[in-house]
């Protein structure tokens, strides 16, 4: 049944209404309710906007209900739309549920036509403000609604500023305002194809049903997309009463948070211009000045301003993102809402206002979104290395980068889906852009400020930018830039540092990353919250240590085979590949057991005392030989040069071996357990190289080992068997060698869908489940991973037939569902089995907590991933009493 009411007054709503009115209507609303100054208006529903993306026209009695709160906005403020004596003007604003800062469509000025404008003139005494106005509503209209290209209206007041001798908008007098809108009135005629509408309630609807289709506009649909916003919430719509920052020096515009966005420093943080409408300041069209300067030139108003911030921080207990304009000194809100921010000033912010006293310890792990930790995790500039700075501008957003310049969007979307490092570079990005800056390592602008589109998007996103770089002069159609005497071209290397503003020539040195006081903080709240363990994934004694670092408990996944590929040892595992019986293959195997006795004394090592799961040998065996063409290459090679018999003979027996090892579907043949059953001597080396490592770590030290065998690709459970009694008997074998005691445990990784069907069988030869989710992805859905990346699964999420990528995502529908059930089945068997998760999945927020639900001990990620998985496990928690609390 469609609601009875589509449009509320400011004076209706609250905060609380936030789906219904999206979050800025809401916030207007919730603004007009604590007094503070809000141009008066009304909002027309996110269900307005539903109801029209599935039917394309409006809800039966919207036009009725519009305008019925237009007439009463008119009585309120005394003015009518289209009255050419006393005009009303108006803003159209979009507002999502969820923040989606320049994604969808905005029209100012709305309401002048060639009457009003000289109503709007006369009222005011001000003619240049008001043909000011005009230009940029028939720009504005002639874009958002109609369909014009905004640059021909850029070239437009260019021609007229070179005509006029202007260097700045401000420059031009009101007649060449007056006549820079019969121009572009002339553009968007023709442009357009129609005549632009000289009634300002046809205007109205125009702007309402435009803001409506922008929320399924491409850019608004690849931030929803990258940010996991839902597809069906629509927009809202909000309607308010002009005011005016373009009316001289006594008016301006500005934007503002009420922390650095940047840092999480506790001052006020913004920018303003004067004389200015509040797009020149997020488009860039105009250098902002810092909002302290206000002082300077409105100390009443700066003053007012702060008032407002103390007031709206302690009551949404958020760090804020705030728009005003002041009209002839008089000071207006026309936006508040929580700011995005770096993850460096959410953990900042969340751990001060706990100290403040704003909000709880559990309420600030659960501001901190897990992804962000991501961004403090990554490499900075080395401070020890030089560098050839080309230029500085303002510093952002955070967090160095090395890429190639480019200086499209598109472009920089294409080469960064390719997996290529790129960073882009434009005079400033608009709303557009979005595609190009999510592929981007990050966004170089030469105009615009901290508070500019670039800046806001980068700093959600967690991607390093540079804004108002002034000394790069960008030619975008030659794709290159210069400094001075320096040119940089389209893919050439370039780095940059975020926080400092620096543009450096060339590839920069970076060195990793390191947990600040902050991260400790939170973190340290989060471990005494959650009660899923986090292991780490590390096949080195330096990956080890580098996640403990970061708070492992532990090693979920010790992959052997990486070890395997190493220059020194490669030789010994093809010529065991190679054996011609048991005989020979145990003679290379012995001269591979004491590299791999070494791997494990270094990771015991490396985790004192903590778990360690080894998989054993899990890959095909012809992965460690060379490609079958190429050993027939070389063949031909040796038999057409007259190379010797005995060379020849060995790339015969190399080229045989390659080709017998061969499979049409390696992934699916010969791996895993199944080469322990037909080779059981290869997975006897390995145990004994385990075992023996942890008798010298614990001679040496003192501490004993925690040693967790894993069997890989088990889908029976007499394979599980036959490898168990392998495992014991060599591992048993090897103490009592060396006379000591150390405990071991024997499970396997849940991958193969048959194995969780009958994980109850599967659990009497376990003493623990690792549920390989990667393997047990693919093999669930039948994708090849390496075949549906970048193919048919890209255009599987670009048409929203898939939400996600499963491979990044957990399919909890269905993958989750077979991970419940070994989980449920397992423990019928053995009430306490020990039950992790291995793949990529261990790092991934939603993954985690669905962990967290189902009831695992612990999670395994990369070791960079460790304190994003704390974080999320922390959440779980939290989440799961708040559902208890209200009933879902």
């Amino acid at each position: 049944m469609s609601p009875s009411k589509y449009v509320y007054d400011f004076s209706e709503g609250n905060a609380t209404m936030k789906p219904l009115l999206g979050g800025k209507g809401a916030n207007l609303a919730e603004m007009t309710g604590l007094g503070i100054p809000v141009p008066p208006g009304f909002i027309v529903t996110t269900a307005a906007c539903v109801y029209y993306s599935a039917n394309g026209k409006y809800p039966d009695g919207l036009t009725e209900e519009i305008e019925a709160h237009l007439r009463a906005l008119e009585k309120l403020t005394g003015k009518t739309l289209g009255d050419p004596a006393k005009p009303l003007l108006l803003s159209i604003r979009s507002g999502a549920v969820f923040s989606m800062p320049g994604m969808m469509d905005t029209v100012l000025n709305l309401g002048l036509n060639d009457e009003t404008v000289e109503g709007l003139a006369k009222g005011t005494g001000n003619a240049r403000f008001a043909y000011d106005s005009y230009r940029r509503f028939i720009s504005m209209f002639g874009d958002v609604v109609m369909g014009v290209d905004p640059q021909a209206f850029e070239d437009a007041l260019t021609a007229k500023k070179a005509e006029a001798g202007a260097a700045l908008d401000t420059d031009l007098s009101a007649d060449d305002l007056r006549d820079l809108t019969v121009r572009f009135k002339k553009i968007l005629n023709e442009r357009a194809g129609e005549q632009f509408p000289a009634d300002p309630l046809k205007q109205l609807h125009m702007s309402v049903v435009a803001v409506f289709k922008s929320w399924d506009n491409h850019r608004a649909k690849v931030y929803r997309r990258t940010q996991g916003i839902p597809d069906d919430l629509g927009t809202a719509v909000n309607v308010q009463t002009m005011v005016f920052g373009n009316k001289g020096e006594t008016s301006g515009t500005g934007v503002a948070f009420t922390r650095d966005p940047s840092t999480g420093e506790n001052f006020f943080y913004g920018e303003f211009l004067m004389n200015a409408q509040g797009e020149d300041v997020v488009a860039g069209v105009r250098h902002p000045r810092p909002l302290e300067e206000l002082r300077g030139v409105m100390p009443e108003a700066l003053e007012e301003l702060y008032a407002i911030r103390s007031t709206l921080e302690k009551h949404y207990r958020d760090m804020q993102d705030l728009e005003f304009t002041i009209e002839d000194t008089t000071l207006y809100m026309l936006q508040t809402r929580n700011g995005k921010r770096t993850a460096q000033a959410a953990l900042r912010t969340a751990a001060e206002m706990v100290t403040e006293g704003l909000i709880t310890k559990e309420e600030a792990l659960l501001r901190v979104d897990p992804l962000q930790l991501d961004q403090l995790l990554h490499p900075r500039l080395d401070p020890k290395a030089t560098y050839q700075v080309l230029a500085t501008g303002l510093g952002a957003s955070p967090g160095a980068a090395v890429g190639q310049a480019v200086f499209d969007a598109d472009e920089a979307e294409e080469r960064g889906s390719r997996g290529e490092a790129v960073i882009l570079v434009r005079w400033e990005t608009n709303p557009d852009d979005i595609h190009g800056l999510i592929q981007a390592q990050g966004v170089i602008t030469s105009h615009g400020g901290m508070t500019s589109h670039a800046a806001v998007v980068a700093r959600g996103m967690g991607k390093p930018c540079i804004a108002g770089a002034q000394d790069l002069k960008i030619d975008t159609e030659a794709k290159r830039f210069a400094v001075g005497d320096v040119i940089v071209n389209d893919g050439d290397w370039i780095s940059m540092d975020g926080a400092s503003g620096r543009v450096i020539l060339g590839q920069a040195g970076l060195i990793p990353a390191a947990i600040d006081e902050n991260v400790g903080t939170v973190l340290g709240w989060a471990d005494s919250v959650r009660r899923l363990g986090v292991r780490t994934n590390a096949d080195t004694p330096d990956d080890a240590r580098k996640a403990r670092e970061f708070g492992a408990e532990g090693i979920g996944l010790c992959r052997t085979e990486h070890m395997f590929m190493q220059e020194d040892r490669l030789p010994h595992v093809r010529n065991m590949i190679m054996a011609a019986d048991t005989a020979e293959r145990e003679l290379h195997l012995a001269k591979l057991l004491p590299f791999q006795r070494e791997d494990f004394d270094g990771i015991f090592r490396a985790m004192s005392g903590l778990p360690v799961t080894i998989r054993l040998l899990d890959p095909p065996l012809h992965e460690f030989l060379p490609n079958y063409t190429e050993v027939m290459v070389e063949l031909e090679r040796l038999r057409l040069t007259g190379a010797s018999a005995d060379a020849v003979a060995a790339q015969e027996k190399l080229t045989a071996t390659v080709k017998s090892l061969a499979e049409a579907n390696p992934m699916l043949g010969t791996r895993g357990c199944r080469l322990g059953i037909q080779w059981p001597e290869i997975y006897a080396m390995q145990v004994r190289a385990i075992v023996e490592a942890a008798a010298d770590v614990l001679a040496d030290t003192g501490e004993k080992p925690h040693v967790e065998i894993m069997i890989p690709l088990v889908g029976f459970e007499e394979e599980l068997k036959r490898m168990r009694a392998l495992t014991v008997e060599t591992a048993d074998a090897v103490l009592a060698e060396r006379g000591v005691a150390i405990d071991y445990t024997v499970g396997t990784m849940i991958e193969v869908p048959r194995a969780a069907l009958t994980a109850d069988e599967i659990a009497r030869q376990a003493d623990f489940f690792s549920f390989g989710t990667n393997d047990l992805t693919q093999m669930t859905l039948g994708f090849s991973r390496d075949d549906a990346e970048g193919k048919f699964l890209t255009h599987y999420l670009r048409t929203d037939l898939l939400k996600s990528n499963p491979f990044e995502k957990l399919d909890q529908a269905g993958v989750g569902q077979l991970v419940a059930m070994a989980v449920q089945k397992g423990r019928s068997v053995k009430p306490q089995l020990k039950t992790g998760i291995c793949g990529e999945h261990g790092g991934e927020p939603t993954s985690v907590k669905f962990c967290h639900r189902t009831g695992l001990n612990y999670v395994s990620c990369s070791p960079y991933r460790v304190p994003l998985a704390r974080l999320a496990a922390a959440q779980a928690v939290l989440e799961e009493k708040a559902s208890a609390k209200t009933g879902d």
